[in-house]
């Protein structure tokens, strides 16, 4: 059965990728390989010619053919375009889900289609299973590498074609199997940087696409404390880079960010990790995206704010094109533009953009 299904798999140049070509080899598919090129701004940051050299050394080691794309056009359209706008909204957004949705399994998928393959495969720590339903997205059984966050907003029809082959193992698994097969990139460190983008200042990176307006840096009482450098700048709960020295009459503390003001332009910030008015008890989402079937319209489920927070027990209220999610603890540094995703238990259900957070200390006190 497997010798007759051709898979095309994105090979990144990472070990992850590599390691999927490896294992789909040795279960017995027709396998090629095809390396993306998405981002043609060659400034130092991008390590898009030493990817590609990664990926053609485990392809030569793994004898398959390796096809290679440039789909930066599609990229600037269907990712970067957004990422900017949302930036210039005053949110904060995630690029890797959009470059997900719209450029591994769409663009990416289309093309492999056009070079005649059935499935596509890539290294992401996730799994699928089909049901009487339709496909299931599962979290990847490394807890500490599972990517079923970043692609929740996949078209089910995408995932019905997609295989995730090292979804089933754990990463240093991963890496032992790449240092056995002979790829040179058993040891190369996870990306980190903006899909596609790679690693950089990021916020040297993004003035050079968004306008800097100054603005003042107050308290929640409203005293001026410094200046900052445009909202776009900065997120919820972000301590480094603030640029506040000693301020009369304040503790010792650090400074947090706790709110945009985007009427006045102003930044608030307050002293603590844990102050108040950084912590939310629940959220607003739209742009929503369901996996299989789309939930009741009031459920119980668990839900993540960000990639790396640990599951957090919810009550979920849909209304319309809205969800409106109550969380059972406050939720720390709730981002506008960032994506709250939902699951039951290994399943992941869908998720949507965080439209606004609620907090009943920030309802009750009204800041200057």
């Amino acid at each position: 059965m497997n010798a007759s299904t051709r898979v095309i798999v994105g090979l990144s140049g990472g070990v992850d990728s590599a390691v999927a070509a490896l294992l789909l080899v040795e279960q017995g598919y027709r396998v090629e390989g095809l390396f993306m090129d998405n981002w043609e701004d060659d400034d130092g940051y991008c390590t898009a010619a030493e990817d590609f050299q990664d990926a053609r050394q485990a392809a030569e080691q793994l004898d398959i053919p390796l096809h290679k794309a440039d789909f930066a056009a599609e990229y600037g359209e269907r990712v970067f375009s957004h990422f900017l706008d949302a930036y210039r909204a005053g949110l904060t957004p995630n690029p890797d889900v959009l470059c997900n949705s719209e450029i591994k399994f769409k663009a990416f998928l289309d093309y492999a289609e056009r070079l005649g393959a059935d499935r596509i495969a890539t290294g992401h720590y996730a799994r699928v299973r089909h049901t009487a339903n339709g496909v299931e997205l599962l979290r990847g059984l490394d807890a500490g590498k599972d990517q079923s966050y970043f692609l929740h907003a996949v078209d089910p029809a995408a995932l019905t074609k997609a295989l995730f082959p090292v979804g089933e193992l754990q990463k240093s698994e991963v890496r032992a199997k790449a240092r056995a097969a002979g790829f040179d990139n058993f040891d190369k460190k996870d990306s980190t940087g903006i899909c596609f983008i790679g690693e950089r200042r990021f916020r040297e990176f993004l003035q050079r696409f968004l306008p800097t307006e100054l603005g003042e840096m107050v308290t929640p009482e409203g005293q001026t404390i410094g200046r900052h450098t445009g909202l776009a700048f900065y997120t919820l709960g972000q301590r480094q880079g603030l640029g506040i020295g000693g301020v009369q009459g304040a503790p010792d503390a650090p400074w947090y960010v706790v709110k945009k003001d985007f009427e006045r332009n102003r930044l608030v910030v307050a002293q603590g990790h844990d102050h108040p008015l950084l912590f939310s008890d629940g959220l607003t989402a739209r742009r929503l995206r369901w996996l299989a079937r789309k939930p009741a319209a009031r459920f119980t489920c668990t839900a993540k704010i960000r990639y790396r927070q640990q599951d957090q027990a919810c009550v979920v209220e849909l209304e319309n094109d809205a969800a409106r999610v109550s969380f059972k603890q406050s939720q720390r540094a709730v981002t506008p533009g960032q994506y709250c995703v939902f699951y039951d238990g290994e399943i992941c259900l869908g998720g949507g953009v965080i439209d606004a957070q609620r907090s009943r200390y920030t309802e009750r006190h009204e800041m200057h």
